[in-house]
Parts: C-alpha cells; sequence; structure tokens
C-alpha cells in the first residue's frame, strides 16, 4: 500500500537535511529521518516493543492499562487517549515522530500534519506483523541486534508453546464481559492463538468479526471443547463486573472436557487486548499457556 499523501509531504522537508531509514509500516515501506529527537506514541502495542528495547518515549497515550508498562510511562506527556488525540497537546510537544496503530489507525492523516507519523498497526497477522514492528523499531532506532534477540527468543518460546499443545485436543477462544460471552476463530483478532500454535478450532465454524460471535453456555457444552481460552474483556480494561472465572463457573460448562481436565486456561486480559502484537504481551500470552499446560 502507498504511503498517504500527507505523510510524504510531512516527512519531505525533513528528509532534504537528514539520513533517513526505510521501515516497514501497516501503510507499506516509508522512509523515516534517522535524527529522531521526541516521540509521541498513540499506539500500546508499540509502546510494549519499543519499551523491550529500552526506546524512551516522550508523549504517550493515557491510562496506559498494563502494570507491566506502568514504570515506562512515568513522566511521559499525555498526548489523548487510544481513540482520540489531544491535538493541542501533541502540537505543543513537537515530536519528530508519531507512531500510531490499531485504534488511532484513522488519525493517522490528521496526525501527520503535525510531524512524520508512521502506522503500525498490528491486525490481520499478530505474530507475523508484531515481528515485523519489532524487526522495524530496531532498525529505526539502532538496535537491531537486540531485536533480532528478542524475536529468537520469542521464537524459541512459541515453538515450546507448539511442542505442549500438540496432541491436547480442539480448543475454544471466547471473550467474556460481565455475563456475556463471544467465541472467536482462527480469522478473528485473537487467531494467532489457533494459526501460530497449530492449535485446531473446537468450532471452525465461528463468526470471523472483531467483536466475535455472542454464545451461551449451551453452545459452549454443545462444542466441548478440550482447552477453553478466556479473555476477561472488564479485566483488560479496568471496570468492574463478573470475572471471568465467575461467569465461566457455570454447570454447563462444568460439563465440558476442558472444565473437567483443568484445561481452561484464564489469560492475562490487558496485555492480549489492549497491546496485542507487542513483543512483550506475545510472550505474557506463551508464558501462561506453557505454565498451564506444564502439569498436562
Amino acid at each position: 500500500m502507498l504511503r498517504t499523501i500527507v505523510f510524504s509531504i510531512a516527512l519531505s522537508a525533513t528528509s532534504l537535511c537528514a539520513d533517513t531509514v526505510e521501515i516497514e509500516t501497516y501503510r507499506g515501506p516509508v522512509d523515516i529521518p534517522q535524527d529522531i529527537g521526541k516521540i509521541a506514541v498513540f499506539d500500546l502495542s508499540a509502546f510494549d516493543t519499543l519499551t523491550a528495547l529500552n526506546v524512551e518515549v516522550d508523549g504517550l497515550v493515557s491510562p496506559v492499562y498494563l502494570p507491566y508498562l506502568e514504570r515506562a510511562a512515568v513522566g511521559t506527556t499525555p498526548v489523548g487517549s487510544l481513540f482520540e488525540p489531544d491535538y493541542e497537546a501533541v502540537f505543543a510537544l513537537q515530536p519528530d515522530l508519531i507512531i500510531a496503530g490499531g485504534r488511532s489507525s484513522q488519525h493517522v492523516d490528521e496526525l501527520a500534519r503535525i510531524a512524520p507519523t508512521a502506522d503500525m498497526t498490528i491486525w490481520e497477522d499478530t505474530v507475523g506483523q508484531g515481528l515485523a514492528r519489532l524487526a522495524s523499531y530496531g532498525a529505526l532506532f539502532d538496535k537491531a541486534a537486540e531485536a533480532e534477540a528478542l524475536a529468537d527468543t520469542f521464537q524459541d518460546k512459541l515453538n515450546r508453546a507448539k511442542a505442549a499443545l500438540a496432541g491436547k485436543g480442539t480448543a475454544l477462544i471466547v471473550l467474556t464481559n460481565g455475563p456475556k460471552i463471544s467465541a472467536y476463530g482462527a480469522g478473528g483478532r485473537f487467531g494467532w492463538l489457533h494459526s501460530a500454535l497449530d492449535l485446531p478450532e473446537a468450532v471452525p465454524s465461528v463468526e470471523q468479526s472483531t467483536h466475535g460471535e455472542a454464545i451461551s453456555f449451551e453452545f459452549i457444552r454443545e462444542v466441548n471443547p478440550d482447552i477453553i481460552l478466556a479473555i476477561d474483556r472488564l479485566a483488560a480494561v479496568g471496570q468492574d463486573g463478573d470475572s471471568a472465572q465467575a461467569t465461566l463457573d457455570n454447570a454447563l460448562v462444568r460439563e465440558t472436557k476442558a472444565w473437567k481436565t483443568g484445561s481452561v486456561i484464564y489469560l492475562s486480559s490487558a496485555p492480549i487486548y489492549i497491546a496485542g502484537g507487542g513483543i512483550q504481551s506475545m510472550n505474557v500470552t506463551l508464558d501462561e499457556i506453557l505454565a498451564s499446560m506444564s502439569d498436562k
């Protein structure tokens, strides 16, 4: 995909007087000046990976939602939320680079009127795009060796998780939102748990939409998965309400193979829901899967 006209215009004046590095973005390859001072970040997947590379940012969305990123967020200038930039704050910060993506991707063109803006969305291929973003940040911030080491460590962990799940049967990914439940398949937003881990779907016909397919407890019992991977939306966004554990502790769910064998895995929800594709986020999820399967 071609760069947006606005993005190209924003870069042109700077590119004439500075060395650039080409990186891969969601909109295709772009040239970004290497001499970067201030950075504003509107995507927590990006902040997750930048933090893993020890790249400090100056402007950041608020709230952060993720406890493991709170220390890195201390001292940053609030520049809006994940969904809505505070354009006055961004302009006052005068960043040399803005990184957006995911929930903020619709604002890329407008942000690019203030400073060069890279759309680093991670969507269709969480693992592939997540590792591609890691490599891009490594190249951009002269941390290629660190990025490669992080990728190697992740790939080793991914292989171990695949081995641990091999032959363990089918899985159903569910998202609870208080008492409501949705299912997600291999083509959904959490689909990498199936595709990257070679984990068979308990029901291949789940609707492939951003918000999943609304399901009932009867549906879960009928599907009868060997493994249930549970994500708690309320916990992810810091809202009160029934937890995933409370919602799934149901007479019908208790009849499933997953429940009877202790194979209901409650994933830390904020990393996978808020920062999906961030290198730390993906590692958190794999660590939890490995821990849950260690005695199976």
